[in-house]
């Protein structure tokens, strides 16, 4: 008996060391070197909210507003953030609150309501008073939002992979963020794991074109070692209700443009399908062989869908 307890204070003083020992911010300038597009990061106060942004391409060109997902940044852009600006747009990415190198206040907004409006605070802030906005995966919840929200705000709408309703939620990882005291403590260990991201940006490509990079996941992994991020996940996780996106998907009057990989284990294609039946301007597009990051897997082609579709006239 005695040595149960021996072992488990003895992992009870391991988890409480690591998450003793965490950075408390993830620090863009310590990350410099690991970041992607670094030349291009810049940082406004938005509302009191420090954001973190890239941009790229001529000021006077049509603004165009990339939106990550769920515990991501702005390097989920990185293969497609050039190519963009270089077809005529001025891109920013920017990483939600929370996430990446913006702030992640205590009592932030962590809602897709939240995040939308943020989003088009930074517009204020940026004199820009329409943009297209793509968004991918949660950040396509947010993209819907800003269109339902904000519709004078959104000249073209672009959903990759999108969020749509709260199944996610019924995914392990995301259970345990949910849950109370228990998610408190686990949460952060499971967030900071580098082991456990890899496996986890494996899954989300199809499993044919995963190619190891360990820079990327070093990218990716170096903002979810601080302990504010962990507080911003799992206040995400607790504030998640995007069941709106799916009922009010109607009444999104913009051209909206819908790309999906065939073989997203995230969010399905039948997914897609269901909102492009019901959002009335939409068109459909599937990358055969991809998994839920079409950008990443197919950077090019997708770059050209997304510029013809943004170039062409609206009905």
């Amino acid at each position: 008996m005695k040595k149960r307890y021996w072992i488990a204070g003895a992992a009870t003083l391991a988890v409480a060391g690591k998450l003793l020992l965490r950075p408390r911010e993830a620090d863009w300038h310590k990350c410099r070197d690991v970041i992607f597009h670094s030349q291009h990061s810049c940082f406004i106060d938005v509302d009191g909210v420090r954001v973190h942004y890239q941009e790229a391409g001529d000021r006077n060109a049509p603004a165009m507003v990339l939106i990550h997902g769920f515990a991501s940044s702005t390097l989920a852009w990185s293969k497609v953030f050039l190519k963009l600006a270089d077809a005529g747009y001025r891109v920013i990415a920017l990483d939600m609150l929370g996430y990446g190198y913006s702030a992640k206040p205590r009592n932030g907004q962590y809602t897709i309501e939240g995040q939308a409006k943020l989003l088009v605070r930074l517009l204020d802030s940026l004199s820009i008073p329409r943009a297209i906005i793509v968004g991918s995966s949660y950040g396509g919840a947010v993209a819907a939002t800003c269109a339902l929200d904000y519709p004078d705000r959104v000249e073209k709408l672009i959903l990759v992979g999108a969020v749509n309703n709260n199944r996610p939620l019924a995914f392990m990882l995301m259970r345990v963020f949910g849950s109370p005291v228990v998610g408190d403590v686990v949460s952060p260990l499971l967030i900071g794991s580098r082991r456990l991201l890899r496996r986890r940006m494996k899954r989300v490509y199809d499993e044919h074109r995963w190619v190891l990079d360990e820079r990327r996941v070093d990218a990716r992994h170096l903002p979810l070692r601080a302990a504010s991020t962990h507080r911003a996940i799992i206040r995400t996780v607790r504030s998640w209700d995007a069941e709106r996106i799916s009922r009010d998907a109607h009444l999104i009057q913009q051209p909206t443009l819908l790309l999906w990989g065939a073989n997203d284990r995230e969010i399905p294609l039948p997914d897609g399908e269901r909102l492009h039946a019901k959002i009335p301007r939409s068109r459909l597009i599937v990358f055969l062989s991809c998994g839920h990051l079409p950008h990443e897997e197919y950077p090019e082609e997708f770059t050209n869908v997304v510029t013809d579709f943004c170039k062409a006239k609206s009905a």
